[in-house]
């Protein structure tokens, strides 16, 4: 792939010798991890697909774009608007934020005890490798949290296209008129960027587009529910993670093909593990791509993952947009109550959180949870307490997990998930 698109990188600014690095490191990885899995579904070939061009063929599918007029917006959170920069005909994708680079550098500029999400964003783009960033026209930042808003402040210093999101932080009346506020803001600010207004047709015609995406892995999450279980927790968590950065319509139609094969695999109670094999759910902070450290270890320990309460997975997905509005008021008020009842661990008080672990605890058919925390990340670490309390309460399992994305670990999380998993047994 280096000598495809050598050109192509150096173009956006790249620094080759550290993206090789990269790249080397990123393959290793997914070899070690994915592709060393037995029997995974055949459907998975299109993502190992989009994993081995992950900054080759689809940077330059955006590339071609660009080229062709159309606007890139790269974000880092769930709560910017997909259907906002589709229907004023620009392309959103995720950013880099789920590895460890150029530490040395980003402590320059941000504390050491920073979470490794945010010091992950700083790496990329003070290494020069996170090709979705450099291609991005717009960078959307918001601030979910303490440690992003504050780091923003030094990350629009290295780069002149930053568009900072002010989102609320209590689930009320003015709070969600600070989001809807929020959104006809960004709204302008794309129209800006694009030169196209967002007209209602092409609101609604977007949320149709996001809808289908989400409705997809809605279906999937429904096929985990079966015992044996058709497709492992690494594999879903993958298409959780390709959902942010491929094209939209062709990553729907990839994901009803694997929905297809896996539900001729539960009619023929075909497993990736045998029946009653200890099933997980995850709860916690987001796992960016790279980032298969924790799902890796509990996979390989005699469990499988069948769900993820996380923002790279059901809390980011699970809701769907109204698409019955017939004004452009009525839709832009759809899109805010649809974000809205995202119930990230910024709010306070977020009861809605607690509810939905344990509601999906039931639903998929769990032994226990594994809450996954970020070393620094205080919004779920604070409310892993209170909710590993009121897991206990209703007999459900919950081990908590605090880490980063180094190694240094491994063995460490490893013997406690073998005991937890031993004592579901």
């Amino acid at each position: 792939m280096s000598n495809t698109y050598e050109s192509m990188w150096l173009e956006l600014g790249l620094n080759l010798d550290a993206h090789n690095s990269l790249l080397e490191v990123l393959g290793k990885g997914y070899t070690d991890i994915y592709l060393s899995q037995k029997d995974r579904p055949e459907g998975m070939g299109y993502f190992d697909f989009v994993m081995s061009e992950v900054h080759g063929l689809r940077i330059k599918e955006l590339v071609e774009e660009k080229k062709q007029g159309r606007k890139i917006i790269g974000s880092y959170c769930v709560f910017v608007p997909e259907e906002i920069a589709l229907a004023a005909n620009a392309t959103l994708v995720g950013l880099c934020s789920g590895a460890d680079f150029a530490l040395e550098e980003v402590e320059k500029y941000l504390p050491r005890n920073t979470c490794a999400l945010i010091k992950s964003a700083f790496g990329f783009k003070l290494g020069q490798v996170c090709p979705y960033l450099e291609a991005a026209d717009m960078v959307v930042g918001e601030n979910t949290c303490d440690g992003k808003k504050k780091a923003y402040e030094s990350l629009g210093t290295l780069m002149d296209n930053l568009y900072v999101m002010d989102l609320p932080q209590m689930k009320s009346g003015r709070s969600r008129d600070l989001l809807r506020s929020e959104y006809d803001r960004f709204k302008l600010a794309v129209e800006k960027l694009t030169g196209i207004a967002i007209t209602q047709d092409s609101l609604k015609q977007a949320i149709g587009i996001v809808n289908a995406k989400r409705s997809a892995l809605h279906r999937l999450n429904q096929l985990r529910k079966s015992d044996p279980v058709p497709i492992s927790g690494l594999d879903a968590l993958l298409a959780n993670q390709v959902f942010f950065y491929d094209n939209p319509a062709r990553f729907t139609e990839s994901v009803h093909k694997i929905c297809d094969e896996l539900e001729k695999r539960i009619d023929a109670k075909k497993g990736v593990v045998p029946e009653k094999t200890p099933r997980i759910l995850i709860s916690g902070c987001p796992m960016a791509v790279p980032n298969w450290k924790l799902p890796w270890i509990i996979e390989t320990s005699g469990a499988v993952i069948v769900g993820e309460e996380s923002c790279v997975g059901e809390r980011g997905t699970r809701n769907l947009t109204r698409d019955s509005g017939t004004t452009m008021d009525e839709l832009m008020d759809a899109i805010t109550d649809r974000y809205f009842d995202v119930d990230c661990a910024i709010f306070t008080p977020n009861q809605d959180r607690m509810d939905h672990v344990e509601e999906m605890a039931n639903a998929y058919g769990a032994d226990g949870v594994v809450h996954y925390g970020l070393q620094f990340c205080q919004p779920y670490m604070m409310e892993a307490i209170p909710l590993e309390k009121a897991l206990e309460e209703k007999d459900i399992p919950c081990l908590r997990i605090e880490t980063d994305y180094g190694m240094e670990d491994l063995g460490q999380l490893k013997t406690r998930i073998e005991a937890f998993i031993e004592q579901l047994k």
